[in-house]
């Protein structure tokens, strides 16, 4: 979700100084716009994606609703709702899985968290089982799409990311040590 100030323009992030170390923590969380802190005040907020897409809809933040001990209970739902119309579509345009591996990855998301929930150094191995069959299977991939003359905006259309993201994405796998 991301925020407006008054003069419709979107602010960058807000920086949290903990005063020790060379990190500097940052976050864009709408409720951190409150004026506390530094902090502008943001008067609207609308959906955001990390694509780049804005919403055309702003809603107004009335700040004395906000329990600023639990932002979470504020009605956030108009700009949740234009980001899951933005995700429907990109979704749409995505490069579809094939429906016996949508099934197997959604059979093996709920069994990760039974697992997880139980023996958490077992979901450990899946996981790592899971990254060896990406490092295996990854380089063989990006290299026949690189190869293949396959466009970055058309990678990253069909992944649903940004060229940025789909060219980074391509050279991690081309390039893992296998």
């Amino acid at each position: 979700m991301g925020v407006l100030l008054e003069d419709g323009t979107e602010p960058g992030p807000v920086f949290f100084d903990t005063g020790s170390g060379g990190h500097v923590h940052q976050s864009t969380t709408w409720s951190v716009y409150d004026g506390t802190l530094r902090a502008p005040v943001a008067a609207r907020m609308r959906g955001k994606c990390g694509c780049g897409w804005r919403g055309e809809a702003s809603y107004p933040i009335d700040w004395d609703q906000v329990d600023h001990r639990h932002p979470e209970e504020y009605d956030t739902s108009g700009p949740e709702s234009d980001w899951e119309r933005h995700m429907n579509e990109v979704a749409a345009r995505m490069v579809p899985l094939p429906e016996d591996v949508t099934g197997l990855l959604n059979q093996l998301r709920e069994r990760l968290s039974e697992i997880d929930d139980k023996n958490p150094l077992a979901a450990l191995r899946v996981v790592g089982e899971l990254e060896a069959m990406a490092s295996s299977t990854g380089p063989y991939v990006a290299r026949r799409i690189a190869f293949g003359g396959v466009s970055d905006e058309a990678v990253a259309e069909g992944l649903g990311i940004t060229e940025d993201k789909a060219r980074s994405r391509l050279s991690r796998y081309e390039f893992m040590d296998r």
